[in-house]
């Protein structure tokens, strides 16, 4: 039985970039000693963007360029480079069906035990990637760690936090 723990969207734009908070600033730290203490597979997502981010839905709902491929916006915040042990999954969504299909293909290897969700924004992608792997894994232990994530805003971030628990995913360190 194996454990994995995903980070979500731990880059620079969402940090202190474009759309960054002072609350996702404040989990850098947090993040960084989840991911270098786990004993299990971390893996890593990246919001990938194009040149052409303007013209698509999001970019009509959320007018500002972030994470454009090969940007400093883009990059995973850099002291967490060095916690990657593969390449991350690059999502041009708030969820990665391929990050499911690879925990599913993984499961069928050797069953997963849990999954930890930790990152950026609970309220957009983590809640997205969250229910994503709760659909290709039901039988897994889905968690959240609540310190190790931020939301837009603070409200938007609690609201999250209920929704998922509504949906029989685990959320630790609410306090």
């Amino acid at each position: 039985m194996q454990d994995i723990l995903i980070v979500v969207d731990m880059q620079n734009d969402f940090i202190d970039g474009a759309l960054g908070t002072k609350e996702a600033a404040a989990i850098v730290p947090k993040v960084e000693e989840k991911v270098r203490s786990f004993p299990g597979r971390v893996i890593f997502t990246r919001d990938t963007h194009g040149d052409g981010y303007a013209g698509t839905q999001e970019g009509r709902n959320l007018p500002v360029p972030h994470c454009i491929r090969g940007t400093w916006g883009w990059q995973i915040r850099e002291c967490l480079q060095g916690c990657c042990r593969e390449e991350p999954v690059d999502k041009p969504a708030f969820g990665s069906e391929r990050l499911g299909q690879m925990l599913r293909e993984e499961d069928a290897r050797e069953t997963i035990g849990s999954v930890t969700l930790v990152g950026l924004c609970t309220d957009i992608c983590v809640i997205s990637n969250a229910l994503l792997i709760k659909a290709f894994l039901p039988e897994a232990r889905i968690c959240v760690d609540a310190s190790c994530c931020a939301g837009v805003t603070p409200q938007s971030h609690r609201t999250a936090l209920e929704a998922m628990k509504a949906c029989q995913i685990c959320i630790e360190n609410e306090g």
